[in-house]
């Protein structure tokens, strides 16, 4: 019977040790967790700021704007522009 205990106490320091082993993995995985979540809130507000960015960027009447001041660009004369169509565009 003796040995019979000793083995179960051997077991049983095993499964103990084995439930430390995942509270730490687990608590492990829940820190990176968070800061991965946390990165993903910093990345969300920098990609908000990057559309906005690109929206002011591209409008059209800063664009017209700088056509016409920095490059001297001019509209052309109507009789020179031409519109084409596809023949099979609906």
């Amino acid at each position: 019977m003796s040995r019979f205990n000793v083995v179960m106490a051997l077991a049983l320091v095993v499964c103990a040790l084995a439930v430390i082993q995942a509270q730490h993995r687990s608590r492990t995985y829940f820190v990176e967790l968070e800061r991965l979540k946390k990165e993903a809130r910093v990345l969300d507000e920098q990609w908000g700021q990057l559309q906005l960015e690109q929206s002011t960027w591209a409008n059209l009447a800063r664009v017209d704007t700088l056509a016409r001041t920095r490059l001297g660009l001019v509209e052309p004369a109507h009789d020179r522009v031409r519109i084409e169509t596809l023949a099979d565009a609906p």
